[in-house]
C-alpha cells in the first residue's frame, strides 16, 4: 500500500513536471529581435485582487500574443517566458500596442524565482510616464547571457480584454513606435471627407436625413480613431474620460436607424418596419442614456446589441426591397458589408475567433464600406427628386407655353404681367404693350396648306424672340396674334422696339415646299399702361384699338392709340 501511494505521488510529480516544460517560451536569438506572433499563457483573475505572490502559482492557459478574451475577462494576467539563447546579454522592449484603451497595466519580471522588477502603468494617472509613448506602453529589460526571464503583464481592461504582446530590439523598437498608422489615418480621412461632402448636400437639399447620416459619420470616426489608437497616437491622451468617448458605438446605430426611418419614409409608407425600428430605438436610448452613467457596464452587452442591430436593419431592409422601395437595394449592398465585417468583429470581441487584422479592424472597415454606400443612396435619392423637380418644371413649362411656337401663353401672360406691373409702380418706371398680327396670314394658309402656315408662324414666332429686348414678356395670344410687354419703355422706346419688330418680320424669308419662299408682314398696335391707374388688360384693350387702325391704314405699320403721338407710317 505504502509503495502504492509512492507511486502515485511520483506520477503526480512527473505531469506537473510535464506540464511546465509544456509552458510556451519564446527563444531570443541572433540577430534583429521582432517577435509578434508567438504563444504565451493567461489567467483570469475574477477576483480582480489577487497579488505577484498568488499568480505564479496558478495554472496559464496558452494563447497567442495577440488574443482577445471578451468581456468577462477585466482583470487577466499574461505570462510571457523569455530564452536568451544568444551567449550575449540582450537589452529588449516589450510593447503593449493596445495599453492605450486600458484601465492600467502592471510588469512584472521574475528571473530565477525571484522578482527583479516592478513597473506600474495607470492611464489615469499618466503624467509624462516614460512607459507610454503614443498610446503604446513600452517596458524596457535586460537578460544576461544564457538566462530566462519570466514577465508577468496584469492588464485590467475598461469592458472588452483585447491584448498584444511584442518583443523588439532597440532600432526595432524605434521604427514601431514612429510608423505612423496609415489605414487608420485612411478610414477616418475617409469619414471626415464624407462629413464635408455630406454637409454640402445638406445646404442643398435640406433634408433631414443628411443629418442623421452627419452624426452617423461622426460617431463612426470618432469610434475608429479612439478603437484604434489615433487619438491617443496623435493627441497622447487617455484614461477614463477618454474612454467615455466609446459612447459613439452606441450611438452609431441610433442615427443608423433614424437614417433608415427618413430616408426610406417609414412612418408614411411601411408602418410596421417603422414600429420595429422605433422599438430598437427605444432599447439603443436606453442603453445611451447607461452609458452616460457607466459606460464600461454598458458596452459589456454592446456586441450582442450588435448583433441584435444588424439582424434587425438587415431582416427590415429585405422586407423593404420585397415591398419595392426603390433605394432599398443599394442599403442592402452596403449594410450586407457591414454586416459581414461586424459580425466577425464581434466574434472577435467576445474572444470566440482569433486575432487577425481583418478581425480585430472589421468593425472600422464595415462603418467606411456601409458609409461610403449611405453616400450614395443619398445622392441617388438627390437625384431622383432632382429628376421629379425637373419633370414637374416641364410640365409647368408645358403649361405656360403655347406648344406650336414655344412662346409663353395667355394665361402666363397675364400672371407674369401683374407682377410686371407691381414692379413697374414700386420702381417709379413706363411699361408698354405692343399687339402684333400678321398680315394676310389666311392667304398662305391657303396657298400652301396648313403644315406650311405653322412653318411660317413658328418662324415669325423666332425672329420676334430673337429681336426682342431679353427683359420683354413675349407671348402667342391665338392664331396669328402676338403681345408684346415692354417694362421700363415709355411709347416712344415702345415705338422703336415695335419698329424693329416690324422691319425684322418684313426681311424674314421662309422656305417652304423645299423652293417656295414667303414673305410675310405685321402689323402692330401699340399703348403705353397708365401705371397706377389702370392694368394691363385695359392698355392691351387700347393697343388692340391702335392694331385694327393699322390695318386698315394699309397694314405693315405702326399705330399709336394715344392721339398726342403721330402715326407712324411705313410702306
Amino acid at each position: 500500500m505504502e509503495l502504492l501511494k509512492k507511486l502515485i505521488l511520483l506520477s503526480l510529480l512527473m505531469i506537473n513536471a510535464s506540464v511546465a516544460g509544456a509552458e510556451p517560451r519564446v527563444d531570443i536569438t541572433e540577430g534583429p529581435v521582432s517577435l509578434t506572433d508567438f504563444s504565451m499563457g493567461y489567467f483570469v483573475d475574477d477576483s480582480q485582487a489577487l497579488t505577484y505572490q498568488d499568480i505564479t502559482a496558478m495554472p496559464f492557459t496558452p494563447t497567442s500574443s495577440k488574443t482577445t478574451l471578451g468581456t468577462s475577462a477585466r482583470v487577466t494576467w499574461f505570462k510571457v517566458i523569455l530564452d536568451n539563447a544568444t551567449g550575449e546579454q540582450q537589452p529588449l522592449f516589450v510593447h503593449l500596442p493596445h495599453a492605450y484603451h486600458v484601465r492600467s497595466v502592471d510588469f512584472y519580471q521574475e528571473r530565477s524565482g525571484r522578482l527583479v522588477d516592478q513597473q506600474t502603468l495607470d492611464m489615469e494617472e499618466i503624467d509624462d510616464d516614460p512607459l507610454m509613448y503614443r498610446g503604446t506602453a513600452v517596458y524596457p529589460l535586460t537578460i544576461p547571457a544564457d538566462q530566462s526571464t519570466t514577465l508577468y503583464l496584469r492588464s485590467h481592461a475598461y469592458s472588452h480584454q483585447w491584448f498584444a504582446v511584442e518583443v523588439m530590439d532597440e532600432q526595432t523598437s524605434r521604427r514601431a513606435l514612429i510608423s505612423i498608422k496609415t489605414d487608420i489615418a485612411l478610414l477616418v480621412g475617409m469619414m471626415l471627407a464624407l462629413v464635408v461632402y455630406n454637409g454640402l448636400l445638406y445646404f442643398a437639399t435640406s433634408k433631414k436625413e443628411n443629418i442623421f447620416y452627419s452624426f452617423y459619420l461622426i460617431s463612426g470616426l470618432v469610434w475608429i480613431a479612439l478603437s484604434y489608437g489615433l487619438i491617443a497616437s496623435t493627441f497622447d491622451v487617455y484614461g477614463s474620460e477618454i474612454f467615455k468617448l466609446n459612447i459613439s458605438l452606441i450611438t452609431m446605430p441610433i442615427f443608423l436607424m433614424l437614417f433608415m426611418m427618413a430616408v426610406f419614409e417609414t412612418k408614411r409608407f411601411y408602418p410596421t418596419e417603422h414600429r420595429i425600428l422605433q422599438a430598437l430605438l427605444v432599447v439603443l436610448s436606453g442603453t445611451l442614456i447607461w452609458g452616460m452613467y457607466d459606460i464600461s457596464a454598458a458596452l459589456k452587452p454592446a456586441s450582442s446589441l450588435a448583433a441584435l442591430m444588424m439582424v434587425v436593419t438587415f431582416s427590415v431592409s429585405i422586407s423593404l426591397y420585397r415591398k419595392g422601395n426603390p433605394l432599398v437595394v443599394y442599403f442592402l449592398i452596403g449594410h450586407s458589408f457591414f454586416v459581414l465585417f461586424n459580425g466577425i468583429a464581434v466574434l472577435f470581441y467576445k474572444g470566440i475567433i482569433a486575432h487577425s487584422y481583418l478581425s480585430s479592424h472589421g468593425v472600422g472597415i464595415g462603418i467606411v464600406l456601409e458609409a461610403l454606400t449611405l453616400a450614395f443612396i443619398i445622392s441617388h435619392r438627390i437625384k431622383i427628386l432632382e429628376d421629379i423637380r425637373a419633370s414637374q418644371e416641364e410640365l409647368k413649362k408645358q403649361a405656360a407655353t403655347d406648344p406650336l411656337t414655344r412662346l409663353y401663353n395667355r394665361r402666363y401672360f397675364f400672371a407674369e404681367a401683374d407682377y410686371m406691373l407691381e414692379l413697374a409702380k414700386n420702381r417709379g418706371t413706363p411699361l408698354a404693350v405692343l399687339v402684333i398680327d400678321i398680315d394676310h396670314f389666311k392667304q398662305v394658309n391657303d396657298q400652301y396648306g396648313h403644315s406650311c402656315g405653322d412653318q411660317v408662324l413658328v418662324s415669325i414666332a423666332q425672329t420676334l424672340k430673337k429681336h426682342s429686348r431679353t427683359k420683354d414678356l413675349l407671348a402667342r395670344f391665338g392664331g396669328e396674334e402676338f403681345v408684346v410687354l415692354l417694362p421700363e419703355a415709355d411709347l416712344q422706346e415702345a415705338n422703336r422696339c415695335a419698329e424693329r419688330l416690324r422691319a425684322a418680320v418684313q426681311a424674314l424669308e421662309v422656305t417652304v415646299n423645299d423652293n417656295d419662299v414667303v414673305h410675310s408682314t405685321v402689323s402692330i398696335g401699340i399703348a403705353e399702361v397708365m401705371v397706377g391707374n389702370d392694368g394691363v388688360e385695359a392698355a392691351l384693350n387700347r393697343a388692340d384699338k391702335a392694331l385694327y387702325q393699322a390695318k386698315h391704314s394699309g397694314r405693315n405699320r405702326l399705330c399709336f392709340e394715344t392721339p398726342e403721338l403721330a402715326q407712324a407710317e411705313y410702306g
